[in-house]
């Protein structure tokens, strides 16, 4: 491949990923879900003045619990920061925020490529197929459903790929040509350990991605250069990383993720908004091994169903198939190893987390790696299926013709109705908030800290204060606004489950009494704003 012809390469993949993921953010009209309308919150917040701080409070397990709450006690804040400068320029938006998210995303394609470039060139296709296979994965890489929907998002999903994407590709280009002279003078190995930076400001997962990097240079590394092809990455990481270690210490008192080990503890996803109950050893290991091992099971198997073969098929149901042979790639090496041990980690450690999101937003660098895969074993299996049929044409392009259709289709009909979600989330709390002053209950300024079952996104909607609602009893929510002097109101989707709520109100269950119901008065006239107002119940809270 010349220069010139990888440039072109390149360029129509990113154009492509560029036009469809733009095309999908024109739709958005709402931070959905909650941790995106939790970044662009906070951007939003720094450049108002008012710093690095959140508007709702959804987990009660990391102090300081006040108004305004210091963000990112337990996420990481690169999406925020990516965010700040388009929003400095373009207004402090949702739709400013997407600009960076859309940019980023489209970047991930083009490494899908050169990742199958890399592979084709290891395992000596010829010119053609090669091609082929590099072009049709960035393709199916740019339209795929996946990669689409988090690539609008202004959220860690996308970043984190990017990065892990960018740090396997150095570390499979450093074993395979070691510096021959000062490892501290050697421009990838210092562009790891920024890459390593970054991605440690994104998301925990970074643990996993640079302990796959000790354990190659270890093994892999040429004998009295290991240290050096770990040290030099891991002291600029901590460069880049130390600072906001130092800044966690300081404001939360602890250096360490929040809620690390509580997340580890749960027993039910709704623990991550525990006020009374939280996570400990003793609650944990009550349960039973038979349910500690269901569990397991029960998250490995929503990691795999749920997260990457569903949103993802067929492709990635061939890409996972595949993937024993595909995979022995010397050039996909590293993205296996921390593809491999980030699915298993998260699921046996963080087995009810991870069905609320935790592997899904560290998932698309696996992603990737899934159409690769996919890629790789379609044009083998067309290969040998033309040697045995005597076929004279190349037919190599039978594979991305597949994936991209597929592609196509499934990014269509889901993001579709994704878009429509995000404009429903929108139009519910414009509707709450008509009424509420309607019948002289302003969510406003005077209002208070709210309790909600989605406060980031009544938070961002509002712009007042809100906190979660813990799945316990009546009782214990009382606690709770009484711990937070003003609150006065609870917000619910009556057809969400929100641990037993609301439903529990209609029980006699201690607290009960204390929550009246508002009316909110004549449903509106429009069909549509009638069924998403229709959900909505809100109680004014008072025990008598």
């Amino acid at each position: 491949m010349t220069r010139r012809e990888a440039w072109l390469s390149a360029g129509l993949v990113f154009l492509v990923a560029l036009a469809a993921r733009s095309l999908f953010a024109s739709t958005l009209h709402f931070p959905t879900p909650e941790d995106t309308a939790y970044y662009v919150g906070v951007a939003r917040n720094v450049l108002e003045g008012r710093g690095l701080v959140s508007d709702a409070i959804w987990s009660f397990q990391t102090p300081p619990l006040e108004f305004p709450r210091p963000a990112f006690e337990v996420w990481l804040p690169l999406p925020s920061l990516i965010a700040l400068p388009a929003m400095a320029i373009l207004g402090a938006t949702f739709d400013a925020a997407k600009v960076p998210a859309v940019l980023i995303g489209s970047l991930v394609p083009v490494l899908a490529w050169r990742l199958a470039a890399d592979v084709a060139v290891e395992r000596a296709f010829p010119v053609g197929r090669a091609r082929t296979l590099a072009l049709g994965t960035g393709l199916t890489a740019a339209v795929y459903l996946p990669l689409v929907l988090f690539g609008a998002l202004p959220d860690s999903t996308m970043p984190f790929a990017l990065l892990t994407l960018a740090a396997t590709l150095l570390m499979t280009r450093i074993l395979a040509h070691p510096p021959a002279g000062s490892a501290v003078r050697d421009g990838r190995l210092l562009g790891l350990g920024v890459v390593l930076g970054l991605a440690a400001l994104t998301r925990n997962e970074v643990v996993w991605l640079a302990l796959t990097w000790v354990g190659l240079a270890w093994w892999g590394g040429p004998h009295g250069r290991r240290l050096a092809l770990i040290g030099v990455p891991a002291v600029v990481a901590l460069v880049l990383f130390v600072p906001w270690v130092v800044r966690d210490w300081a404001v939360f008192g602890n250096p360490l993720p929040g809620q690390a080990l509580a997340n580890a503890l749960s027993i039910t996803g709704f623990d991550i908004f525990a006020w009374k109950d939280p996570p400990t050893l003793s609650r944990y290991l009550a349960i039973g091994p038979a349910r500690l091992i269901q569990l397991r099971a029960e998250g490995l198997w929503h990691d795999l169903a749920n997260v990457l073969v569903a949103p993802g098929f067929p492709v990635a149901l061939i890409g996972l198939v595949a993937l024993p042979w595909s995979g022995r790639a010397r050039s996909l090496r590293p993205l296996v190893i921390v593809s491999v041990t980030t699915f298993l980690v998260t699921g046996l450690l963080f087995p009810v987390s991870t069905t609320w999101g935790t592997f899904l937003h560290a998932a698309g660098a696996i992603q990737v790696l899934l159409v690769i895969s996919a890629l790789v074993g379609l044009d083998v299996l067309i290969a040998q299926v033309g040697v045995r049929r005597g076929w004279t044409r190349p037919v190599a392009w039978l594979g991305p013709v597949l994936t991209i259709g597929s592609a196509l289709l499934f990014s269509g009909l889901i993001l579709t109705a994704y878009g429509k979600q995000s404009i429903d989330v929108a139009r519910r709390y414009e509707l709450l908030g008509e009424r509420m002053a309607a019948i002289g209950h302003p969510l406003d300024a005077t209002a208070g800290p709210v309790v909600t079952d989605f406060p980031i996104w009544l938070a961002e909607a509002r712009r007042i204060p809100t906190l979660g609602l813990p799945a316990e009893s009546p009782a214990d929510v009382v606690d709770l606004a009484h711990a937070f002097p003003g609150t006065r109101y609870l917000v619910i989707d009556d057809q969400d489950d929100h641990g037993g709520w609301p439903a529990v109100l209609a029980t006699d269950a201690p607290g009960a009494a204390c929550f009246h119901q508002l009316d909110l008065g004549a449903p509106p006239s429009d069909e549509n704003d009638a069924r998403i107002l229709g959900r909505t119940r809100v109680f004014e809270i008072g025990c008598p």
